[in-house]
């Protein structure tokens, strides 16, 4: 039988994985990867990506929801090394989760009405990074098992404007808010089998929800109309800077990968992250909109600024075939769920179909350049916005590209 080393066999998904998520459920970009750690000695890389979604729709009076998908860019880093047979530690660097929209031209989401260029549109910028160390211990005679775990620190912010000039968005035109960055921190464990002689390695890995004690600026302009038709005793707060917890989504990954013979790889990824738990609840949002459906008769619990219905699953299954010593390349399709229909049309649309395809060439034995690109059909939706109930749209038959590279140093 003939044998062949994961150390000799240049042919992971890696280029593939840059971002494999970008443009998922929820607020998922990165997918937090973390196949890489599971590896035995050295490992370094860095690596780049770029989304260029293609979103627009349609307003339920027929009215085209332009292009709203904004295009962004992501990085991440890592090293990692064996102190001994035993023992392994790492370090990593992602951007977990994030939004990029704007809504420009006629629709209900802008107000080209406004005096000024800064209240003509609607906006959503929400980043992240996060930080994450690793320690891992080799189990097994062969040391064949490990098991691994580590704090991980989070950074994330956020910036919201909603314009309108829509007659049912009248409450929330002209709402602001900001998020400033602030640091939170969670954990990850996990554990790993591996078997080189055949190429084979099975991961699974969770990260735990992080919860940040946010720093809400609001700022909701209709509010001051409102007050002129109030009494002193129940007036609104127009503006608001207060603290609230915001709690970023567990997950949990599934990394395999089997060598089917001396040069071709057979890669395969799950991801079940629950944003059916998740919301953003600014607390000035909250405080008035339940205010507002008040004074209209109406009783109401909670208002939202985004929320999702269902809990995100998302399935990859890739091939690598080394072509020569050199060179490697890669094929990938993927699923993944969504969360639930109807959507906010701050990222209006609900799982995609995807197809990658890769290259990986090492320069030296330890040195490799690697570059992919994906196409993802994203899944049609209906677009809500959560805070004041009203339909936005429907979004169909949008999708999105992804490129990504990434240089890597490995050693044994």
């Amino acid at each position: 039988m003939s044998k062949f080393h994961l150390s000799k066999l240049a042919c992971a998904l890696t280029a593939l994985s840059l971002a494999s998520l970008s443009g998922a459920a929820g607020l998922d970009r990165s997918g937090q990867a973390s196949e890489d750690f599971s590896s035995s000695g050295t490992l370094a890389y860095i690596s780049a990506y770029q989304i260029d979604p293609d979103i627009s729709g349609k307003e339920p009076n027929g009215d085209i929801i332009g292009d709203l998908g904004e295009k962004y860019e992501g990085y991440g880093y890592g090293v990692k090394t064996d102190i001994n047979d035993k023992f392994s530690v790492g370090v990593f660097y992602d951007q977990p989760f994030g939004a990029a929209v704007l809504f420009e031209g006629d629709n209900s989401l802008t107000n080209i009405n406004a005096a000024v260029d800064d209240r003509k549109k609607t906006a959503v910028d929400v980043s992240s990074d996060s930080f994450t160390g690793l320690l891992g211990v080799n189990l097994g005679v062969n040391n064949n098992f490990k098991i691994y775990g580590g704090p991980v620190l989070q950074k994330i912010e956020a910036n919201v404007k909603i314009n309108s000039q829509s007659p049912a968005l009248a409450s929330v035109n002209g709402y602001d808010l900001n998020i400033a960055k602030n640091d939170a921190y969670g954990y990850m464990v996990g554990a790993a089998y591996v078997k080189p002689e055949i190429g084979l390695k099975a991961a699974i890995t969770y990260r735990s929800e992080i919860e940040h004690d946010a720093n809400y600026a609001e700022s909701m302009p209709f509010i001051n109309a409102v007050n002129t038709q109030l009494p002193p005793a129940l007036r609104l707060d127009a503006i608001q800077t207060k603290e609230n917890q915001l709690t970023t989504p567990k997950s949990v990954n599934i990394d395999f990968q089997t060598g089917l013979n001396p040069t071709t790889l057979l890669t395969a990824k799950a991801r079940w992250v629950p944003w059916s738990d998740f919301s953003i609840t600014p607390p000035l949002l909250d405080k008035n909109g339940v205010a507002l459906n008040a004074l209209q008769g109406k009783t109401v619990d909670k208002v939202k600024l985004l929320e999702y219905d269902k809990d995100s699953y998302m399935l990859e299954v890739g091939l690598g075939k080394r072509l020569t010593q050199n060179l490697a390349v890669s094929g990938s399709i993927g699923w993944d769920s969504g969360a639930g229909n109807p959507v906010s049309p701050l990222g209006p649309t609900e799982g995609y179909y995807s197809v990658g395809l890769g290259a990986k060439y090492n320069l030296t034995p330890e040195w490799a350049v690697s570059a992919g690109a994906k196409y993802l059909m994203l899944g049609d939706a209906e677009g809500l916005l959560a805070a004041s109930g009203t339909k936005i749209g429907e979004f169909e038959d949008n999708d999105a590209y992804l490129f990504g590279m990434k240089l890597s140093y490995a050693a044994k």
